[in-house]
């Protein structure tokens, strides 16, 4: 199955300067040419700044209109985009900021504290808390020329996830030596996939911007000539009054948010008309199969599900596909192929539980980690983020875990070797354990088992006093909800920690394979 793009004008060359393009969180209107003009005068502002190609721009804010401004800006001037969680601290903020080498830095207020100290010229959104020296003032980019910028090149997003040591790693990929438009027309190409029109549209955006899959939507959406309406806070009922209020098409959604709007009593759910959906799609985490089967009912077959990762993809799965094969997350896209292969790293037969590999036309490599470049790929073209899973006979793809050791709690990666690595830095730990187990809310929470040293004297609240200095370090979602002191963590002779042990019995009640 193949998917040819019609010509699209991209958002940059649209004329319909007068059209609605964007709806802010506060319900501000920005036309066509309003988004226009502020892009042009950030890309030009930002080059003035220093921005040169490859180099990096870092963004840390809510969500908002700027957020879409500033990718806009950056994708036609050859530079990298970095994406940010707001909820991270000066530390984890800093460091991704000093290893991305980020010329400039885009925050918010509440922000822009943990931003400071790297070299990368921080420019603020609003006014600066006090006592926080800025450099600049967004404002200061959204001025001057409005016209296209010189030399325009594609640029692109560069995206941090887990690193072996525990530290996130950028996953970058090399810009294309084109123009923006033909690279932003084929990345948008893959929207044709769950049915969306070119010029026919109104897309939600829900979650976070500095998640990769939602910006790639919203951008995406914008190139073909859709409306793109922001939220900044998620709730359940404000999702279904801008599905109703908007009219709203699609959006990009994660397990969690269904089961929060399943959860609604149903003269909420009534409220609210819905008859606008077409284009549902979610990804990012695995989706309980009675969780769909609710979703398809409420909704009907608007319901698409893909399986990616920030180093790329994939598969997709239509709503009828999925009834018949409950539980899958489809076959590969028409650019991408799937594989599974043993330890041994020969091809498991089909149903045959192995390692997930994808081909893709694009390659990829860790900055500055080339050993976790080299471990994700293979001789031929292939690469894995360490998922199991496996191919029935028809080619749809099944997955029995999204990496042994990774924790997706409401659809975002949580990667317990960092945990693991602020942890052990208390005084009182001598080895710690991390893991993912079962909550019925967030799909997953955060546990950790400690085995303290010998020589630490620690009361009956240490696991309490443990997570509040773990807070201090780490963004809150990271941080674990309980933890439990051992005599002795299971290790195996060459030191190898048998996690399994600790985490298997949390989940056998669920069925769920780990």
């Amino acid at each position: 199955m193949s998917f040819q793009l019609p010509p699209v004008p991209t958002l940059w060359t649209r004329t319909d300067r007068d059209s609605l393009a964007l709806v802010g969180p506060d319900h501000d209107h920005w036309t066509v040419g309003r988004l226009q003009d502020a892009a042009n005068q950030v890309s030009r502002n930002l080059r003035a700044l220093g921005c040169t190609p490859n180099s990096a721009v870092a963004v840390c804010t809510r969500n908002r209109v700027e957020n879409i401004v500033l990718a806009l800006a950056v994708y036609q001037i050859g530079v990298y985009l970095v994406p940010l969680s707001w909820h991270l601290t000066s530390h984890e903020a800093r460091y991704i900021l000093e290893d991305s080498a980020a010329v400039v830095v885009i925050t918010g207020p509440a922000q822009a504290e943990r931003c400071t100290g790297t070299g990368a010229k921080v420019v603020v959104i609003g006014d600066a808390p006090e006592g926080v020296e800025v450099d600049l003032a967004w404002s200061a980019l959204t001025s001057g020329d409005t016209s296209l910028p010189e030399d325009r090149k594609a640029g692109g997003p560069m995206t941090y996830t887990s690193g072996t040591t525990g530290k996130p790693k950028g996953v970058r990929r090399p810009l294309p030596p084109a123009p923006p438009e033909p690279v932003a027309a084929a990345y948008s190409a893959f929207m044709l996939m769950y049915g969306m029109k070119i010029g026919e549209g109104v897309h939600l955006v829900g979650s976070p911007l500095y998640h990769t899959a939602v910006l790639y939507f919203a951008t995406s959406c914008l190139h073909l000539g859709h409306t793109v309406v922001v939220m900044d806070k998620w709730s359940a009922e404000g999702m279904l009054s801008r599905f109703d209020r908007y009219r709203v098409t699609s959006s990009h959604m994660v397990p969690t948010q269904f089961s929060r709007l399943l959860a609604l009593p149903d003269d909420v759910k009534a409220r609210y008309d819905l008859s606008s959906l077409a284009h549902m799609v979610h990804g990012a985490a695995p989706c309980p199969v009675p969780v769909k089967h609710a979703m398809l009912k409420w909704w009907g077959d608007v319901v698409f599900e893909y399986y990616a990762a920030s180093e790329g993809g994939g598969t997709m799965v239509g709503p009828q596909e999925w009834r018949e094969r409950p539980g899958t997350v489809g076959r590969p896209w028409a650019t991408a192929d799937i594989k599974i292969f043993d330890d041994d790293g020969e091809p498991s037969a089909p149903n045959e539980v192995g390692t997930v590999y994808i081909k893709m036309a694009q390659s990829f490599e860790y900055h500055d980690d080339a050993d976790k470049t080299r471990r994700a790929w293979r001789g031929d073209g292939y690469f894995t983020v360490g998922d199991a899973g496996y191919l029935d006979e028809a080619g749809y793809l099944f997955l029995c875990d999204r990496k042994a050791d990774m924790i997706i709690s409401g659809g975002v990666n949580i990667y317990p070797a960092e945990i693991e690595s602020v942890l052990t830095e208390h005084e009182a730990v001598l080895d710690v354990a991390v893991f993912g187990i079962p909550d019925r809310d967030w799909g997953e929470q955060v546990k950790a088992v400690v085995e303290v040293k010998a020589s630490a004297e620690v009361g009956d609240d240490f696991g309490a006093e443990l997570v509040a200095w773990a807070r201090e370090r780490l963004a809150g979602f990271k941080c674990p909800r309980s933890i439990d002191i051992v005599d002795r963590l299971p290790r195996e002779d060459n030191g190898k920690l048998k996690k399994r042990l600790l985490r298997d019995p949390y989940w056998a009640e669920t069925g769920r394979q780990i």
